[in-house]
């Protein structure tokens, strides 16, 4: 979604995976698949006491590659969070191995974030502009008393829900519509604007699953 992010919440921002590019220019442009535990940060984009996950990656990836590293994302995430496939991509003169992008630069990230999968990809390819849906799921926890396993991954709510109500409510705001009462007063994004093509509510015993989809224009 045009940023539609809350603590607890897993978010996707994700683009098709980019094929593998076949001819190696000088510079090379790489795309990385993370997922990260949300609560370990303070969001993706850096931050001035460098805690966030954009400055733990650019840290490790620097370190792998032997010079400076800038990433950008599909889509930035607040504190609190998680991501399952945030896919950022970086230029870079190094040569090295496949594993080095993955396991080398796992290897140099703290336990909360870790590359899940890297392509070599055409320059034309952008972690953001490239993106063409993202896709959020927000958890909640019914029940009368907490569940400490879910502590900073699920809302969690001891009132009964009318989940048919809600089901109902959901339907009026799937399609095109403007969300400006829902975007933060910090968000950069041209337009209000988006398409909601999935809003879609799944029970699990006292587990309640939303999920979010919507285009991602930048």
């Amino acid at each position: 979604p045009a940023s539609i992010g809350s603590r607890g919440s897993l978010a996707s921002p994700f683009c098709f995976w980019p094929p593998v590019l076949t001819v190696e220019p000088a510079m090379q442009r790489i795309a990385l698949r993370l997922a990260y535990e949300g609560q370990s940060f303070q969001g993706w984009q850096t931050q001035p006491g460098g805690r966030a996950a954009q400055d733990v990656l650019e840290q490790a990836l620097t370190t792998v590659a032997g010079h400076p590293v800038a990433t950008i994302c599909a889509g930035r995430t607040d504190a609190g969070v998680h991501a399952l496939a945030q896919v950022v991509h970086f230029d870079t003169a190094a040569r090295r191995p496949e594993t080095a992008w993955t396991r080398g630069v796992n290897a140099n990230l703290p336990a909360g974030i870790a590359v899940q999968q890297m392509s070599l990809v055409d320059h034309a390819f952008h972690a953001r502009f490239s993106a063409t849906q993202r896709r959020y799921r927000y958890l909640v926890w019914r029940s009368a008393t907490r569940h400490p396993l879910w502590a900073g991954r699920a809302a969690w709510i001891h009132r009964p829900l009318d989940v048919t109500a809600m089901r109902r409510a959901a339907v009026h705001l799937t399609g095109q519509h403007d969300f400006t009462a829902f975007r933060s007063s910090q968000c950069q994004a041209r337009s209000p604007v988006r398409t909601l093509s999935l809003l879609e509510l799944t029970e699990r015993d006292d587990l309640l699953c939303v999920d979010v989809q919507a285009n991602a224009p930048p």
